[in-house]
């Protein structure tokens, strides 16, 4: 009887210890893939800071574009005046190319107005006519100038509404796999205990007597038989220490001996945890008070 049960014990070992490396290389894993998730989104957070200060740049060039000669301005300092612009910065690009292209607009219906007058005052002077065709290349500079920032600032906004949506997703990719993680460690850090008096452990089945003649000298084994309703769960990453509600009690589950240690505390005993790692080799733990 005493090599099948201890061989039964032996089997019972070696599979906790394979289920402790697979949820080890389970956590390692999800580690891992948590790492390569924070890479990935501070790749997309820093595309997306130089998408923004990318548009940033071409607020600094529509600043900068003055439509003046004599009689002919829109004053880069009247911008402000002329629209509140928007918190985002592609819609203060786009409101501030709106109102350059509104001056531009102006400016074409006077150099128009300019032209006319000249042409019913039958003025014909070489000078003004080189002028007023200077002044319609200018503004067709600007206007072509205007096309490209609109057309860059619109391709900066999709690609940054694009870079938000990927932000979002990696964000919850890695709240995911965070809680992919605490569980894996949980399930590997946690063990299960039981504490009652010999009577209550042979009622609960979880314990029973062998061997002795008429009844003395009877051993208590382990049943095997685990209800987990009788078992309370322990994170030992979190906690070391299991209160025993009693002044003696030893522990009847395969805990290596090593691994804890039983100490008088006000009268009670505590188990003290020394080394989780092994201690937690056999999940349940089963302690009988006196």
């Amino acid at each position: 009887m005493r090599k099948p049960v201890l061989f039964a014990l032996f089997v019972a070992i070696v599979a906790l210890l394979g289920a402790t490396v697979v949820l080890y290389q389970k956590l390692q894993k999800s580690s891992s893939n948590y790492a390569t998730l924070q890479a990935d989104e501070q790749a997309t957070r820093d595309r997306y800071g130089q998408a923004i200060d990318e548009i940033a740049a071409i607020q600094d060039s529509l600043n900068v574009i003055a439509l003046g000669d004599d009689g002919v301005q829109v004053l880069a300092t009247q911008l402000d005046a002329e629209q509140r612009l928007s918190q985002s910065r592609g819609d203060e690009a786009m409101a501030r190319i709106s109102i350059i292209k509104a001056g531009i607009e102006r400016t074409k219906d006077k150099i128009q107005d300019l032209d006319a007058k000249l042409q019913k005052s039958g003025v014909k002077i070489a000078g003004l006519d080189r002028m007023i065709q200077n002044l319609r290349k200018s503004v067709a500079e600007k206007e072509a100038l205007v096309a490209q920032l609109t057309q860059r600032v619109g391709a900066l906004e999709t690609q940054v509404t694009g870079l938000v949506a990927d932000v979002q997703e990696n964000k919850q990719t890695i709240q995911a796999q965070a809680v992919t993680i605490e569980d894996s460690r949980r399930e590997l850090g946690t063990i299960y205990y039981t504490i009652g008096s010999r009577k209550d452990l042979l009622t609960a089945g979880l314990i029973v007597a062998k061997g002795g003649v008429l009844g003395l000298g009877r051993t208590l084994k382990l049943t095997g038989q685990i209800d987990e309703n009788k078992f309370t769960a322990l994170d030992t990453d979190q906690q070391t220490v299991i209160y025993i509600p009693s002044a003696k009690a030893n522990v009847l589950s395969d805990q290596p001996p090593a691994s804890y240690e039983l100490q008088l505390v006000g009268g009670q005993l505590e188990l003290h945890i020394l080394d989780p790692k092994t201690f937690r080799t056999v999940k349940h733990v089963v302690i009988m008070t006196a």
